[in-house]
């Protein structure tokens, strides 16, 4: 069964690589060429994120720098992955292919430059999350302690993604931040996150962020992080499945997909710590839900939601 899958990290372990990672069989990637095509992976968003560590006058260097490797390292060496310019090219995918988005997460590397936002749209983007964990110019993130929403210059931005047809990420979001995204955005999703009903992490949604969401038509990913699913650094898959058990029953059956996280987590999930493990999850589904619902949650309900959407 084929997967879509909303986010991962391994554009950032290419760079911290230097140039000595493959993307096609590198083993310290859990998502690499070899990986997905096992998995079935049919399309990959590739992430943008910038360790908060680095300067802020660095930043979109190194963001320029993740997207090179986008380009060099993922797509001019391996015919197999094919860059999606809109959604709705994914319809166009022919068997053997792969497709591959560039996604930001967090704003930080064009802090208050609406113009060198603009420069990573052209360059690809076709999902921004304004924040990681953290707060920045236009938001503040899920952990930090003040709590608050977005700035002006948030709501900016959220704007030009609505201009654009740009999806904007909740993910990484405070909830005082994630209710004005919601105000504001055309087309908000997460792209990586679970629900805090059954894993009590700022991380996680609330069922009445989860509900509001699928509310207005966005999508809920949930993602393979243990401490995300049960808090701990074990879980196994049928963790996974009680966070969609529990989305579907707020009413999210068929706005609910898979986000990873694969590069970006440091522990795993049973029987799934890499990309080529995808349909041990698919096997398992498959036991409590219909073939057709589990096609929706491997990659169809996205295409319903997004794939068909002129951009």
């Amino acid at each position: 069964m084929n997967i879509i899958d909303l986010h991962c990290d391994a554009l950032y372990k290419l760079a911290e690589g230097k140039g000595q990672l493959a993307f096609r069989t590198a083993e310290e990637l859990d998502a690499n060429l070899k990986r997905l095509q096992k998995g079935k992976v049919k399309l990959q968003c590739f992430a943008v994120f910038i360790d908060p560590e680095v300067k802020s006058d660095h930043k979109f260097t190194a963001a320029l720098e993740q997207i090179d490797y986008f380009y060099e390292e993922v797509l001019a060496k391996n015919p197999e992955m094919k860059q999606l310019h809109s959604w709705h090219d994914a319809a166009a995918l022919k068997p053997g292919e792969i497709g591959a988005v560039l996604t930001l997460e967090g704003v930080d590397p064009v802090g208050n430059d609406l113009a060198k936002l603009r420069a990573l749209i052209q360059l690809g983007v076709r999902s921004v999350g304004l924040t990681w964990n953290h707060a920045n110019l236009a938001a503040d993130g899920a952990e930090e302690p003040r709590g608050g929403g977005l700035t002006e210059l948030g709501y900016e931005m959220v704007r030009l993604h609505n201009e654009k047809n740009i999806l904007t990420d909740v993910s990484h979001l405070s909830e005082r931040a994630f209710w004005d995204v919601l105000a504001s955005a055309d087309n908000p999703f997460a792209s990586h996150s679970n629900a805090r009903a059954l894993c009590d992490h700022p991380r996680n949604l609330t069922d009445d962020q989860a509900i509001a969401l699928f509310k207005h038509k966005g999508m809920v990913h949930v993602v393979f992080y243990p401490k995300f699913l049960t808090g701990s650094e074990q879980a196994s898959v049928s963790d996974i499945i009680r966070h969609i058990d529990h989305f579907c029953s707020l009413g999210g059956e068929k706005l609910i997909g898979f986000g990873s996280d694969f590069d970006g987590i440091d522990v795993h999930v049973s029987g799934l710590s890499d990309a080529s493990m995808y349909q041990n999850l698919i096997h398992e589904l498959l036991k409590t839900y219909s073939e057709e619902q589990v096609r929706g949650f491997a990659g169809e309900n996205f295409l319903n939601r997004y794939g068909k959407r002129e951009d």
